[in-house]
């Protein structure tokens, strides 16, 4: 089994809660399901795992304030 490291979920949890309003534990990921992901930089992890899992993006449908709405690419 493949240890997570500290640094990187600290990283990959701000990721997720910054693009997806979630951490680990609400997305329901275990060890197992972590150590998928942990092989890559944690903003690119939280992004697969999003698009894995079909997660909407937290500013899809509400913008931060002071920010304009995103564009489809």
């Amino acid at each position: 089994m493949t240890k997570i490291d500290p640094a990187w979920l600290e990283a990959f949890e701000k990721e997720l809660l910054r693009l997806f309003a979630i951490d680990h534990r609400d997305a329901g990921m275990d060890e197992y399901l972590l150590g998928c992901y942990a092989n890559l930089p944690p903003r690119d992890a939280a992004l697969a795992f999003g698009s894995d899992y079909d997660l909407e993006r937290d500013d899809a449908l509400w913008p931060r304030p002071g920010l304009p709405p995103q564009r489809e690419r």
